[in-house]
């Protein structure tokens, strides 16, 4: 068939399995949303789209042995899953030639594979997948699977959830977006801002998540990608370069986050050397450019913490007072309870202990088991170790994990 050998590479010689492996396994981050994308916009179905490029890269790892990896895996990719597709079309036209098939088949017969409409199609994507007419949960299973190219498996382990849940959110959401008439199209105007924080929130969710379950950094390695991809999209948006930075920030740390039981460390506590000075330097990088257009945001103002922080590993002490006014920034992006006692602890560190609990106290409603363990900290650092352990076994008591349990009963034993 043509479109196994026609982009083929120059030598036209094959290649070797691991060869392949390896040429398939770097082609799926860099071309899954490309190919999905632009099969969307033509045929306007997500489950065909999805299947024949799953198809392309199952046909690659043959095709691919027998005539050699090609030059541009993209556009034979994607020249595969049309055809796949075209077959699929035809089929169903044979028993029923609605107009919208014939267009699509036209369309898929006439474009260029080689020159797609590559930006405009992944940003609609990511732009539909995460409509806020769909369910929070829905946004960020569909975006996994059809913009991160994740199988429902992978999706689950890293929700800690049944696979069976997240194929009935991703079932449910494309279902809402054929059934409410949910546009495939970048949002414009003043919508435009307000649809992109929708999908910031969940990039970031996806990467906390990732981040938040220290064992496996799967999700929070995916998150990155995602956003640096949609960066390569937006490049002049200040707050997508803020988002990707607080990742890179924060990942830097993956590998001082646990000891060697494979307990959480505090922050306070890990071993500096550890951190990764590459995403480190990517984070900073990020975080001056973005400030160069001047339209700071929540994401910004974040990465901006991470930074200084990031910075006490090569400084002699961490510049509390400085994270005490990013705090004070961050409370008019994100007046929430969390923020607020971030910044009661960064108040405890830049003044005195005491200062840190009477603005912790001032915090009202639940904070779960963060407020008595930030309670205890801050006490303790005052003298007060009586207080400190009542504070710590509340702490403990209401600890969500195992996990945290054991990171609250490591930190004070």
């Amino acid at each position: 068939m043509t479109e196994s050998r026609g982009a083929a590479s120059e030598a036209g010689a094959g290649a070797t399995a691991e060869a392949v492996a390896a040429a398939v396994a770097r082609a799926h981050p860099a071309e899954w949303a490309r190919v999905v994308s632009t099969l969307i916009r033509i045929t306007g179905d997500w489950s065909l789209a999805e299947d024949c490029t799953a198809a392309a890269f199952e046909t690659a790892l043959t095709a691919w042995r027998r005539d050699g990896i090609p030059s541009n895996p993209g556009a034979w990719l994607t020249t595969v899953a049309k055809n796949r597709a075209l077959d699929a079309l035809r089929r169903a036209a044979t028993l029923d030639r609605k107009l919208e098939e014939v267009a699509a088949m036209t369309e898929l017969t006439t474009s260029d594979a080689e020159h797609p409409e590559i930006a405009d199609d992944r940003l609609a994507l990511i732009f539909t997948c995460c409509h806020p007419a769909l369910a929070a949960e829905a946004r960020v299973a569909l975006t996994l699977r059809t913009v991160g190219g994740l199988t429902t498996l992978q999706i689950a382990r890293g929700f800690f959830v049944p696979e069976s849940t997240i194929a009935q959110r991703i079932v449910r959401a494309k279902r809402k977006i054929a059934e409410a008439g949910i546009p495939y199209r970048v949002p414009e105007g003043p919508l435009l801002g307000e649809r992109l924080d929708g999908v910031l929130t969940v990039l970031s969710l996806v990467f906390t998540t990732g981040y938040t379950a220290v064992a496996d950094t799967a999700l929070a390695t995916e998150a990155i990608r995602l956003t640096r991809a949609l960066l390569s999209l937006m490049p002049d948006e200040p707050e997508v370069a803020g988002l990707l930075a607080l990742m890179l920030f924060q990942h830097s740390r993956r590998d001082a986050r646990l000891d060697t039981e494979g307990v959480p460390v505090t922050l306070e506590h890990q071993d500096r050397s550890r951190w990764h000075a590459s995403d480190i330097d990517e984070g900073r990088a990020l975080l001056a450019a973005a400030g160069r257009r001047e339209r700071p945001g929540r994401y910004q103002v974040q990465a901006a913490i991470a930074a200084v922080h990031a910075t006490a590993a090569e400084a002699a002490s961490t510049d509390w007072p400085t994270i005490v006014a990013l705090y004070d920034a961050l409370m008019t992006w994100m007046p929430t309870r969390v923020v607020a006692l971030n910044r009661a602890i960064a108040v405890g560190m830049a003044r005195t202990p005491a200062d840190g609990i009477t603005a912790l106290d001032a915090i009202v409603g639940a904070l779960g088991h963060l407020r008595p363990a930030a309670r205890a900290d801050l006490l303790l650092r005052d003298g007060r170790t009586a207080e400190a352990e009542v504070e710590l076994r509340a702490a403990i008591e209401l600890a969500p994990s195992e996990a945290e349990r054991r990171a609250l009963e490591a930190r004070w034993s």
